[in-house]
């Protein structure tokens, strides 16, 4: 046991001290910092000056409404009604003195119209708003004509009243299906990119052992199975000390800001409303699914003696983990498909699918357990076989052959 606690504890501290952890978690931090503080960086970078629209109206009549429709609203538009002939206003935008000019006038049917003139009109943000005001104010002239009630046609045009109810009265709400999806996929992520991430490190660690011919060394000092366990739990920890971090500062990042904010992000994800045993199941669940992935990688790793074939040999582990992925994603929208009950007990999907089930829909504690208990003897075989085929593999030297060394390992496995 003591052997096991020296290869965890130097997989870890040599991992977390390597160039590419560090950097890569300063460069995640700093963008977890710039997310949370985006409209700050938008708002800082962002020109107030250049906002300034200057405005024509030759129906003498426009211009009053449309600018009183604009301050209403949240668009941080400012129009300004310039004196001077369409062409001094046109040069003005040109010499950047105001952002845009807009040309009010009514057609023949006397209604609103106008038009746009901008140096560069691939910006459409301050358009949109602009057109959509003149819209409301088109349709406010043409009620007018038509003699057509005001709130008439609010009522008309107000959406309808759609309502939705189950009748099982232990299936979910749409607001709680609303909350679950936050949090789902949240997980779904992390998983996806912990599994990659540190199934990659994991298999490139061994690797990196054989091409430096120590392999033959710590094989005779340790078992093959405390060896091997000791470097998927210790990259284990080397995942957990890297999450956790990005968990702790975007969260206290986000509990800084105005209560607004933060409750906005919290009912989107559905991180404050969620059941705790959504989180039970996102721990078991992400625990069972990086074990069973890194157990695959550490023996495919055992296979391979330069890390450039470490690519090649788990790439169709890569594709498991990004085919369940998809149907994750697909299985947020229906839940209740065929293709997600039936991949939720499949081993290599379970992880995921499965948890989107629990989080969406109210099934049967059986269910569950039998996932859990496919994952859990799965996760024992691949340990079972993982360990003699990595302490043959892990001598093997040489071109990889893929799966054809698997025969080769387990026969160097049963030679002591």
């Amino acid at each position: 046991m003591n052997k096991f606690w020296i290869i965890l504890g130097h997989t870890f501290m040599t991992r977390i001290k390597t160039k590419s952890f560090i950097i890569s978690t300063v460069i995640t931090l700093l963008l977890i910092v710039g997310l949370v503080n985006i409209q700050l960086i938008i708002e800082t970078f962002s020109s107030k000056e250049d906002d300034e629209v200057a405005v024509i109206d030759y129906s003498n009549e426009l211009y009053d409404p449309l600018s009183q429709s604009m301050n209403q609203s949240s668009e941080e538009v400012k129009l300004s009604e310039y004196d001077g002939s369409e062409e001094e206003a046109k040069q003005a935008v040109k010499d950047e003195t105001y952002q845009a000019l807009i040309v009010l006038d009514m057609n023949e049917q006397q209604l609103p119209e106008a038009i746009y003139y901008a140096n560069n009109i691939s910006e459409i943000g301050n358009q949109a708003a602009i057109q959509q005001h003149i819209q409301q104010l088109k349709v406010t002239y043409a009620t007018t004509q038509a003699d057509i009630d005001t709130e008439t046609l609010a009522n008309i045009n107000a959406p309808v009243q759609f309502e939705t109810v189950a009748l099982d009265k232990s299936a979910k709400t749409s607001d709680e299906l609303n909350q679950a999806r936050g949090i789902v996929y949240i997980m779904l992520f992390l998983l996806y990119m912990a599994v990659i991430t540190y199934g990659n490190m994991i298999a490139t660690d061994v690797a990196t052992e054989k091409s430096s011919r120590v392999m033959e060394i710590l094989v005779s000092s340790a078992s093959p199975v405390t060896h091997m366990f000791a470097k998927i739990i210790g990259t284990a920890f080397v995942g957990l000390t890297q999450i956790s971090l990005f968990l702790i500062v975007g969260y206290t990042l986000i509990t800084t800001k105005q209560d607004e904010l933060t409750e906005g992000i919290f009912s989107t994800f559905g991180i404050g409303d969620t059941s705790v045993s959504v989180y039970i199941y996102a721990i078991v669940f992400f625990i069972l699914g990086y074990l069973l992935y890194a157990t695959l990688a550490a023996m495919l790793g055992s296979l391979v003696s330069r890390i450039e074939d470490v690519q090649q040999l788990i790439m169709p582990m890569i594709f498991l983990v990004m085919i369940a992925f998809f149907i994750a994603i697909f299985g947020l929208s229906v839940p209740e498909s065929n293709l997600v009950k039936i991949t939720s007990f499949i081993p290599f999907f379970a992880p995921m699918i499965m948890f989107l089930r629990v989080g969406m829909l109210d099934i049967p504690v059986w269910e569950i357990a039998l996932s859990i208990g496919i994952l859990v003897a799965t996760i024992t075989l691949l340990a079972i076989v993982g360990a003699r085929v990595y302490k043959g593999g892990v001598l093997m030297y040489g071109k990889s052959n893929s799966l054809k060394d698997f025969k080769k390992a387990l026969a160097l496995s049963k030679k002591e």
